[in-house]
């Protein structure tokens, strides 16, 4: 039995914390994506101009780099904001950008900007006939996505929405550096305070393996969902 000196329930705690950052910021990550995707293939020169530059700037900056500029500009901003409020209105408020919110939003923005490149892929994939077909039968755009290329993207768009979501699982320790009490920080300290790294470092491995497992049998029904009735040559 491996003996963890007390620390083990603040780490399960962690890891706890660090599933909740994961699993919000693929939802953010999905939405901005989509959002992207939709913006880049679109004729809108405004839509597709934002949605290049954001895919072109995020990708070029390091993930760490984009974190403490989040967390900390983001709150000098939001102070200078304030503090502006207070001035001109007299209005007296303070926002607080935590750890969590912080961690979230990062990870959320920079692999929107990989997810949007993925969808992206995957809309310009769907057999151009198939919408066609779609509008000769009188359906609405709205009834377009949703039957004809949300599906068909989404087959196309698995492998890809796979891959960054392994890597998004793994950028979460990443939010250690802020200061955010997940499993890695966690486990830190304790290896630090009791000088045995092997016995937390090994656990917070296992878990992100387990983690990992699981999504790929999770993927892999996905696609066979979506791969329904589709014959593979």
């Amino acid at each position: 039995m491996i003996d963890f000196h007390g620390y083990g329930p603040s780490i399960f705690q962690g890891a706890i914390l660090t599933i909740e950052i994961a699993f919000l910021s693929l939802f953010l990550a999905v939405t901005l994506g989509l959002l992207g995707a939709i913006a880049k293939i679109s004729k809108n020169r405004i839509a597709n101009g934002i949605a290049t530059l954001y895919t072109t700037l995020i990708r070029g900056v390091p993930d760490l780099v984009l974190m403490l500029l989040i967390f900390f500009g983001g709150q000098m901003l939001m102070n200078s904001f304030t503090d502006m409020l207070y001035d001109k209105f007299e209005i007296d408020i303070f926002i607080n950008i935590n750890e969590f919110i912080a961690g979230v939003i990062t990870i959320g923005f920079i692999f929107g900007a990989y997810m949007a490149e993925t969808f992206r892929g995957a809309f310009q994939s769907v057999d151009n006939g198939q919408i066609e077909a779609g509008k000769a039968y009188g359906m609405s755009q709205t009834q377009i996505f949703k039957r004809i290329m949300f599906p068909q993207m989404m087959r196309h768009a698995l492998p890809g929405l796979g891959n960054n979501w392994m890597v998004l699982l793994k950028t979460t320790a990443l939010v250690s550096i802020i200061g955010l009490a997940d499993m890695v920080r966690l486990a830190s300290e304790a290896a630090k305070a009791v000088h045995e790294p092997f016995t937390f470092f090994i656990p917070v491995a296992a878990v992100y393996l387990l983690l990992t497992a699981l999504s790929e049998l999770v993927m892999k029904k996905l696609e066979i969902r979506y791969s329904a009735g589709v014959v593979k040559g």
